[in-house]
């Protein structure tokens, strides 16, 4: 992308984020698929205030086991947990995964770490 030189102006003000939730532990244990995750953000990701109408301003790639999100500037990071959240409901792994921030721009699904077991063996 070639960009004029730096001279600001308000309608240039076109800001890109990029956006990437890695699920590559449990897609590696194979209890959740990569591909659906793609096309549940693709069909639900709402662009001024209609689903599934994408069109230029957010696109949606996968990339073995993260999928990437990019898009034009009124887009929240929170939205996407949202929809994360959402998926893991729909599929019933809202009960052993959980969506943590690892860095500004990503998230990733990590399993819950299980205190009970190590204490029941202490005793």
């Amino acid at each position: 992308v070639a960009m004029a030189p730096n001279k600001s102006t308000k309608k240039a003000k076109k800001e890109t984020l990029k956006f990437v939730v890695n699920c590559s532990k449990p897609v590696d244990d194979g209890i959740m698929d990569a591909g659906s995750f793609e096309k549940f953000l693709r069909d639900r990701i709402k662009v001024n205030g209609k689903a599934g109408n994408l069109g230029d301003n957010v696109s949606v790639k996968l990339d073995k086991a993260s999928v990437t999100i990019t898009a034009q500037a009124p887009f929240s990071k929170r939205y996407l947990k949202y929809l994360t959240k959402k998926f893991l409901k729909k599929h019933q792994l809202r009960d052993w995964l959980h969506v943590i921030a690892d860095s500004p721009t990503s998230y990733e699904l990590r399993y819950f770490e299980i205190q009970g077991d190590a204490d029941e063996d202490e005793e």
